[in-house]
């Protein structure tokens, strides 16, 4: 087989010849294989496994050249069906020269993974549940670690950034080391980890312990979430893989909303004593529940040709956004050092470094740990952006809410938990109702979700501005708590749909790291950008108004949104 254009005076590449030809398999089935710039045709002979009625789909060819078209014909006979025709069209990486006619060289077909099963799709969302949940059940626990531990504000923000910034940086790695290592054998390996993090963080001595800890939980989280989205994206098709991924969209958003009750019920509780530390030695038994059915129920699925390794990407990318995470998270707290400062500075051009490294492995045909052409393909790019106000907006939103009810209307943590209860009533039924509201309008559900979440949080910000201070309570929060769950749970739905549509199935384990990628870092910084917001503003401006102002920049963000998915094609596949 050749590149395209041999027959103009260059050799054919590894001895398959080129033009077209007859290959015999070994059940007879006769295969007609034609290479289009050729002049002479040459016969290529190869072993192809099946019976004679067997219908082959798709072959896979190594070549050592990029960009290769093969038509595929199979004619009929008396025993086959009608001939058929596939293309299929390969711009994958170099591969090592091999000989048509030696036998060790013979390609076999692709493998497909086995279908995913009921048990295995809730292995996979309890894995999600899990990592989401860590990000959001330790806000309401952090007064009592602050007694308990005798822990500075500055350690405490430690707390929640440390696992959230670990988490991030790692979350492509993660996704890449599943595709070449297999997503099920790293699904497990992040889920024993997560699990002996959790019981490190129960267990902790001391305040500084208790960071270690978290910073390895994310860790781990890191391995175990991306292949949650690629095992959904490589063993799901049509109608099943839009429920499923409707079904993950709602495990992510709702288990930050059960993370604040779940935290305020186990802090209430106190459980044999064990205080806040329950939040963190409740993952034990579920993480063992979790390790279990997964080694019985989810596939396993890999690519085909595992990538070399990208250990200067990996590091720059580490770096890049731990340079901009980390102060943006800290810097408050700590009054915005030196370190700090220059840190934001040095993400930028960590940035630009790492883009340079990436786009230069792609075109020497090395494996670049995310891929540039990756982010070219236009559903991905689009959902990159469209995940910032949908993301930045929640925790902004989780984090500022849960400050005003504890300090400013003194609730305790379990009432403080249940309150934000009725915004997971409607995220879990909009976000299952997603594929039916997709056949219907297309993309432009997302644009009628975030109108419908303006509202929500209008009535919300109407509500704390207009109410008397002793008549906030949980029931008067419901009315827009109810709206902004209904758009928020289809925004998450639509969001891994739209950012998988255009992913390779070979590419899904790095395809779900940059989706969760930006999720994770977007709950970062929303955490720092309107959490600091609202609490530089609290001061002078009192709770209310200071509240009132952070939702309206959440707000001009999901307005934002609208706009920006009117630019989607209307179809999703």
């Amino acid at each position: 087989m050749s590149a395209p254009g041999c027959g103009s005076g260059s050799s054919c590449v590894a001895g398959w010849g080129c033009g077209s030809g007859v290959a015999d398999t070994a059940a007879a089935v006769s295969i007609t294989v034609t290479v289009p710039g050729c002049r002479t045709p040459r016969p290529v002979r190869s072993l192809f496994p099946g019976a004679s009625d067997t219908r082959i789909k798709t072959l896979w060819y190594p070549s050592e050249v990029r960009n290769i078209v093969v038509s595929v014909t199979l004619p009929t006979s008396a025993t086959s069906t009608p001939s058929t025709t596939t293309s299929a069209t390969s711009a994958t990486s170099a591969t090592s020269a091999t000989s048509a006619t030696d036998k060790s060289s013979t390609p076999s077909p692709l493998s497909s993974p086995a279908p995913l099963t009921p048990l295995g799709l809730l292995t996979v969302l309890l894995g999600a549940c899990l990592s989401s949940l860590d990000f959001f059940i330790v806000n309401v626990a952090l007064p009592s670690i602050e007694r308990d531990l005798h822990a500075s504000p500055a350690t405490l923000e430690m707390v929640v950034a440390g696992y959230a910034v670990a988490y991030a940086v790692l979350l492509v790695l993660g996704g890449r080391l599943g595709d070449t290592f297999g997503r099920r054998r790293l699904f497990l390996w992040g889920v024993a980890a997560f699990g002996v993090t959790s019981l490190a963080c129960g267990l902790a001595p001391g305040a500084w312990w208790l960071v270690a800890a978290r910073v390895a939980q994310g860790a781990a989280a890191a391995l175990m979430l991306p292949q949650v989205l690629a095992t959904i994206h490589a063993t799901t098709r049509g109608e099943r893989r839009a429920r499923a991924v409707a079904l993950y969209g709602a495990v992510s958003g709702i288990a930050g909303l059960l993370g604040q009750a779940l935290g305020g019920a186990l802090v209430a509780a106190d459980l044999g004593g064990t205080g806040w530390r329950a939040v963190f030695l409740i993952n034990v038994p579920i993480a063992a529940a979790a390790l279990l059915f997964g080694a019985r129920a989810v596939p396993d699925s890999r690519t085909e040709r595992p990538a070399r390794g990208d250990v200067l990407g990996t590091v720059l990318f580490a770096g890049s956004l731990t340079a901009l995470l980390l102060p943006l998270t800290e810097g408050r707290a700590t009054g915005w050092p030196l370190w700090s400062v220059l840190l934001l500075v040095a993400a930028p051009v960590l940035g630009w470094a790492f883009g340079a490294v990436e786009s230069r492995a792609e075109r020497t045909g090395g494996s670049p740990l995310l891929p540039p052409s990756l982010l070219r393909e236009p559903a991905v790019r689009k959902s990159l952006v469209l995940g910032l106000p949908i993301f930045i907006g929640f925790s902004g939103f989780m984090f500022g809410f849960a400050i005003l009810l504890q300090q400013g209307l003194r609730y305790g943590a379990l009432k403080a938990g249940l309150t934000v209860v009725p915004m997971g009533l409607t995220q879990i039924p909009a976000a299952m109702l997603v594929p039916r509201l997709v056949r219907r309008w297309g993309t432009r559900a997302m644009t009628r979700a975030a109108l419908v979440h303006v509202v929500g949080l209008a009535v919300t910000g109407l509500t704390v501005l207009w109410a008397p201070w002793t008549a906030l309570t949980p029931l008067a929060f419901a009315p827009g708590l109810l709206l902004c769950g209904l758009g928020q749970g289809v925004q998450l739905a639509l969001y891994y749909r739209v950012a998988l549509a255009a992913v390779p199935a070979a590419r899904a384990g790095a395809g779900s790291g940059l989706a969760a990628t930006v999720q994770q870092s977007c709950l970062a910084m929303g955490v720092a950008a309107l959490g600091s917001l609202f609490l530089s503003l609290a001061p002078s401006l009192g709770m209310r108004p200071a509240f009132a102002l952070m939702l309206g920049v959440q707000l001009a963000g999901l307005l934002a949104l609208a706009l920006l998915s009117l630019r989607l094609p209307r179809g999703l596949s």
